[in-house]
C-alpha cells in the first residue's frame, strides 16, 4: 500500500492529501466548539507534564501531582484575570470622558476632511450614520447569538482544566493504545514524532509565556514613559497579541496609537507611541524570540502568516493562537513520513540551494536573461 502511494505521480499524491486536508478542515471546523478546547487542554498537559514529573520525583502520587500542577496553573491564570479586572474597572470608570474626548476628535476629523476633499458635512455626517446604522443592526444580531450560546460555550471552556487533568491521568493508557494499533517497524518513528513533537512545544510555550512577560514590561514601561493612560493594560494586551505572528504586532500597536490620539492633543504623541512599539517590534524580533523562543518552530515566514489567517477564518481568535504549534506538529510528522517529506520542506525555513533542478532552471534563466539581453 504504502509502496504504491509512493509510486504514484505527484499530482495524484497532492490531490489526496489536499482533499484529506479540506475534509479534515471541514469536520474540525463543524466539531469546533469540542475541538478547540480538546486542543487547548493538550498543549496545557504538555506544558504542566514536567511539573507534575518533578512533583512525582520527590514522592508525590500521580494524582496529588497533577492536582498540585493544575492549581498552580488555575491561580496564576486566576490572578491574571483579577488584574485585568481591575485594570477595566479603572477603564469603565474613565470611560464618559473617553467617549467625550473622542466625540471631539471625531468632529475635528470631520472637519477637516470636508475642507481638505470639498465635502458637505452633512454628506459626511448622513454618511457616518449609515455606517452606525448597519453596525448596531449586525451588532444586534450579534449579541442576541451570543446570549443564546453564552451558556453552552461557557461550559465547554470550563472543561479545559478537566480535559488537561485527563489527559494527563491516562498518559500511560494513550501510549499503550498507540504502542498496540502500531506497526513494531513504524514505532520508533512514531516515538521520535512524539518525542520531539512534545519537546518543541514545551519549548515554544515556555518561550512563548517568558515572551509575553518580556514584552508586557517593555510595553507598559514605553508607555508610561509617554504619559500615555490606561498604560499597563495597554501594554499587558499589545504583548498577549504579540503571539499572532505578525497580525497581532500591528493590531497591538494601533490599540495605543488610537488611546494616543483621543487623550492627547498633539499629533506627536500618537507618532511617539509608533516609534516606541517599532523599535520593541524590532528588539523582540531580533533579539527575545530568536533567545527566548529558541525557535524549535522551524515555519517559514510566508506560510506563517497563511495558516494564521486560514486558522482564524475558521476558528476565530483561538484558531489564531493554536496556528503555529499545530503547524509545527505536521511538519514534524511530514518530515518523518518519506512520501509527505516535500510537504514538510515546503512548510519549514531551510532553503535548498545546490540540486539538480535548481542548478539546471538557474542556468536557463541566466541564458534566457543574457539572449534576451542581446535581441
Amino acid at each position: 500500500m504504502n509502496s504504491t502511494f509512493d509510486n504514484m505521480p505527484f499530482y495524484i499524491k497532492f490531490s489526496i492529501f489536499f482533499v484529506g486536508i479540506l475534509a479534515f478542515g471541514f469536520l474540525t471546523y463543524i466539531g469546533q466548539d469540542i475541538i478547540i478546547p480538546l486542543c487547548f487542554a493538550v498543549l496545557i498537559a504538555i506544558l504542566l507534564d514536567p511539573i507534575v514529573s518533578f512533583f512525582e520525583r520527590i514522592k508525590i502520587p500521580r494524582t496529588l501531582a497533577i492536582t498540585l500542577a493544575l492549581t498552580v496553573g488555575i491561580l496564576l491564570i486566576s490572578g491574571l484575570i483579577y488584574f485585568f479586572s481591575v485594570q477595566l474597572s479603572l477603564f469603565n470608570e474613565s470611560l464618559p470622558m473617553f467617549k467625550e474626548k473622542f466625540k471631539l476628535v471625531l468632529d475635528q476629523s470631520k472637519a477637516w476632511a470636508s475642507s481638505e476633499f470639498n465635502i458637505s458635512m452633512d454628506s459626511i455626517n448622513s454618511q457616518l450614520d449609515n455606517w452606525s446604522k448597519s453596525l448596531f443592526e449586525g451588532t444586534g444580531a450579534v449579541i442576541g447569538y451570543t446570549v443564546m450560546t453564552l451558556t453552552e460555550l461557557v461550559i465547554v471552556w470550563l472543561l479545559i482544566p478537566v480535559y488537561t487533568y485527563l489527559f494527563l491521568y491516562y498518559q500511560n493508557l494513550f501510549l499503550a493504545f498507540i504502542e498496540q494499533v502500531s506497526d513494531k517497524k513504524n514505532q520508533k518513528t512514531i516515538k521520535e514524532v512524539m518525542t520531539e513533537g512534545n519537546k518543541m512545544i514545551q519549548s515554544y510555550l515556555v518561550g512563548l509565556v517568558l515572551e509575553v512577560i518580556i514584552m508586557s514590561i517593555l510595553n507598559s514601561v514605553g508607555l508610561l514613559i509617554l504619559g500615555i493612560e490606561y498604560a499597563i493594560l495597554l501594554g499587558i494586551i499589545g504583548a498577549l497579541l504579540n503571539v499572532i505572528p505578525y497580525i497581532g504586532g500591528v493590531v497591538s500597536t494601533a490599540l495605543p496609537m488610537l488611546v494616543a490620539i483621543v487623550t492627547h492633543d498633539s499629533l506627536l504623541s500618537p507618532l511617539l507611541v509608533l516609534a516606541v512599539y517599532l523599535f520593541i517590534q524590532f528588539l523582540d524580533n531580533n533579539f527575545i524570540v530568536p533567545l527566548v523562543v529558541a525557535s524549535r518552530v522551524k515555519i517559514n515566514a510566508l506560510v506563517s502568516i497563511i495558516v494564521v489567517l486560514i486558522f482564524g477564518a475558521l476558528y476565530g481568535v483561538s484558531g489564531m493562537f493554536l496556528a503555529i504549534p499545530l503547524t509545527a506538529i505536521v511538519k514534524i510528522i511530514f518530515d518523518r513520513i518519506e512520501s509527505l517529506k516535500p510537504f514538510g520542506l515546503i512548510l519549514g525555513v531551510e532553503i535548498p540551494t545546490n540540486t539538480k533542478f535548481i542548478n539546471s532552471f538557474t542556468r536557463s534563466r541566466s541564458v534566457k536573461i543574457k539572449d534576451e539581453g542581446k535581441g
